[in-house]
């Protein structure tokens, strides 16, 4: 049961979905402090639309949108727009808050005036492993935001993320928990198509590949994946996970790389005079 009016903090949790059934109700309990979820479905044919309902009747805030898909980022514009607190909380349907970062927020939305967002760090799902530790956390990104203070760019493609308008902290403790254990047959799936994504953005902003950046960003991505978050305290799996981005990385620059080679150099059968 969800708790009551009075007692709920004045943040407005926001989530796109699509087809999220799997997921997304494990994502709307952890939010039962919150006075508002915002939810924009862009034309779920599983279950989740009849999931959301169900919390709805149970007493959660939830307010169901229905929204034809506009991108990433667009998606997400349209469903902070709609949110009605003095805060802001961007959560995906795999994500769910842990028990340290709900005991944080009161203290975080109680920030000086000149505080206009919050940087919280996500510990991913491992196969094999579970929930990393409470020490080994991806990098901390924007997730609170008063309301009013910041969008988003619409010409991010992925990895999207608000532009705040002030000054922004990092969350001193806590983290989102990130559930979505595919395996890596999945995965690599999920990788190709956000480095096209990413690699297309660039091109359409005009970036350049470059060699060093095709050799060297995969292994710059693993070793700060693996040593600097701290992926080797978890084993074979924290592994695995540390190689798959650096698969992502490269992924993009090559695909960045041939974007602009055909550019130059469009393919052409020249068999006849070989």
């Amino acid at each position: 049961m969800s708790r009551p009016p009075n007692s709920r903090l004045p943040i407005s949790a926001f989530i796109i979905c699509q087809n999220e059934e799997a997921y997304l109700g494990n994502c709307i309990e952890s939010l039962i402090d919150f006075a508002e979820i915002v939810i924009v479905d862009s034309g779920s044919t599983d279950g989740t639309v009849a999931l959301i309902h169900s919390y709805v009747e149970k007493g959660f805030p939830i307010r169901l949108f229905h929204e034809k898909w506009r991108g990433y980022a667009g998606q997400k514009q349209f469903a902070l727009e709609q949110c009605r607190e003095a805060w802001c909380f961007n959560i995906d349907s795999d994500e769910r808050l842990d028990a340290p970062l709900r005991k944080l927020l009161p203290e975080l939305i109680e920030a000086p005036g000149d505080i206009v967002g919050w940087r919280v760090a996500r510990r991913p799902y491992l196969i094999g492993y579970g929930y990393t530790p409470e020490h080994v956390k991806e990098r901390k990104n924007l997730r609170l935001i008063r309301r009013g203070s910041g969008a988003y760019d619409l010409s991010q493609a992925v990895h999207e993320g608000i532009v705040p308008q002030g000054r922004v902290e990092k969350a001193r403790a806590g983290s989102l928990l990130h559930y979505r254990p595919l395996i890596i047959d999945e995965q690599i799936l999920k990788e190709n198509k956000y480095s096209t994504l990413k690699a297309d953005q660039q091109a359409a902003a005009g970036k350049k590949p470059k060699v060093i950046k095709l050799v060297f960003s995969p292994w710059l991505y693993f070793l700060r994946l693996y040593f600097k978050n701290g992926l080797w305290r978890c084993g074979t799996s924290g592994f695995v996970e540390a190689m798959t981005g650096a698969v992502y990385a490269f992924l993009t620059q090559a695909k960045l790389y041939q974007r602009q080679a055909l550019k130059e150099r469009p393919n052409f059968d020249d068999s006849q005079n070989r």
